[in-house]
């Protein structure tokens, strides 16, 4: 068998064990150990500030999941993914994506962006945007993969260079 046709198969079957859901406030503390094993191989190119913003606390997440919307991905009951959003205006912003670093390469990203687009589409979103650092490759080319283009602004954000990407959302209710 072609080692294409096998991935691609791999990937399918992998799919099929993983659901997306909505946060409840009792998966904060998992999203917090999430976010933080997924961010810690990059600890040392953000700034200590820019870190400890990445990977927020419990509280913080708490909080999300009040104000904001967030989604996990389980595998089985355990939560191997997360993403989060708050509008901004006529956009919807989407903040803290990550995925367990042994479950990468599974398509667990695209299925937590594919819930993101859909519920910007439902609720009349014109666009999705993000920031995120230039060091973030394999995120950057999923985001690409995904339809996001760098928007070309750049900022400061507490000593690390982040950079905007946004998509169009294409509606699908009238």
């Amino acid at each position: 068998m072609n080692s294409t046709i096998s991935n691609k198969k791999r990937a399918t079957r992998h799919q099929g064990a993983i659901r997306i859901r909505k946060a409840k406030h009792r998966d904060s503390a998992a999203i917090e150990s999430l976010l933080y094993e997924s961010f810690l191989e990059y600890e040392r190119a953000y700034t200590p500030e820019a870190f400890h913003i990445t990977t927020p606390e419990k509280r913080e997440i708490e909080s999300r999941v009040k104000h904001w919307t967030v989604w996990v991905a389980l595998h089985g009951n355990v939560i191997v993914g997360t993403v989060s959003a708050h509008p901004e205006g006529e956009a919807l912003h989407i903040r803290s994506m990550a995925v367990r670093p042994s479950m990468r390469g599974r398509s667990i990203g695209k299925l937590l962006l594919q819930r993101v687009e859909k519920f910007a589409s439902d609720n009349r979103y014109k666009r999705l945007i993000l920031n995120t650092t230039p060091f973030l490759e394999s995120a950057i080319r999923l985001y690409e993969r995904f339809g996001f283009q760098a928007t070309g602004s750049e900022r400061d954000w507490f000593g690390t260079t982040v950079s905007t990407m946004a998509k169009e959302v294409i509606q699908t209710r009238s």
